[in-house]
């Protein structure tokens, strides 16, 4: 079980860094308010967040 928590945290701590290393700052705030309106039960916060990110991904096709 240790090994699951080490490699699903390493993960995210790679996919943190993956978003901020390609959208900047924006993504990462996109990320974490995703992340925690998800953990807080917030619909309003998480879609803040999921309509941030997708507004980056989709900035250089508009």
């Amino acid at each position: 079980m240790p090994t699951l928590a080490l490699l699903s945290a390493l993960f995210v701590v790679g996919f943190e860094q993956l978003v901020q290393w390609r959208y900047g700052a924006a993504g990462l705030v996109g990320l974490l308010l995703l992340s925690v309106g998800v953990k807080a039960g917030s619909p309003a916060v998480s879609s803040a967040g999921a309509v941030l990110l997708a507004v980056l991904l989709a900035g250089p096709v508009l």
